[in-house]
């Protein structure tokens, strides 16, 4: 997502109510197990970094059976009350919707998240675990917005495995979708000086 607030409402409120005050509000607002959380506006590097991804997923996906969304488009956790909204979300083969609005989608192949201070901790964390619970779900990538740094979980039969890429003439291969995308590409547009791949400094896969 592109940032949330972590101060929710303090009421708890129905999914169906949520669902109906999103669809007509002007600002976006995840819904975590009764609780509506507020999203807020990034930095100008986390904006630039999603609309990075989605254009090269985009132009290498086009023709084919897969597609890209952006951020626009909810997700629904299974077995939770939680509905979230990626960076870009990649489906192959149909699309599937909770609904006839078409608005939440329920089989993703790839989820991308720009890590920013305030989500980092929940993307890592408890949201991940929730992202494991879909079964459609193969990899789940988490792209640095201070290091040139991406990190890519893959689903192996019942394993995810782990893989770290850093540096700006590195690639990153996105197997479940044939997809290659050149670090220098995904940060295009932002200052490498701001940039260091630093190693010590990263987390590590488990």
């Amino acid at each position: 997502m592109t940032a949330a607030a972590e101060s929710p409402e303090p009421e708890w409120v129905s999914p169906e109510a949520y669902l109906e005050r999103e669809r007509n509000a002007a600002s976006r607002s995840e819904y975590r197990d009764g609780r509506i959380m507020a999203m807020t506006a990034g930095p100008e590097e986390h904006s630039l970094l999603s609309v990075n991804l989605t254009a090269l997923l985009h132009s290498q996906l086009r023709g084919g059976s897969c597609r890209v969304y952006n951020s626009d488009l909810k997700v629904r956790l299974p077995n939770t009350l939680r509905y979230v909204y990626p960076d870009a979300t990649v489906v192959c083969g149909p699309s599937e919707f909770q609904d006839e609005r078409k608005d939440i989608l329920t089989n993703p192949t790839v989820i991308l998240e720009v890590l920013s201070d305030s989500t980092e901790a929940y993307d890592r964390g408890e949201k991940w675990e929730r992202y494991q619970r879909l079964p459609s779900l193969r990899e789940y990538v988490l792209v640095s917005q201070s290091h040139a740094t991406v990190e890519r979980y893959c689903r192996q039969g019942d394993l995810w495995i782990y893989a770290l890429t850093s540096g700006l003439e590195a690639s990153v291969m996105l197997e479940s979708i044939g997809v290659t995308l050149p670090l220098a590409d995904i940060y295009e547009g932002i200052t490498p000086a701001s940039l260091p791949a630093d190693e010590n400094s990263l987390p590590q896969g488990d």
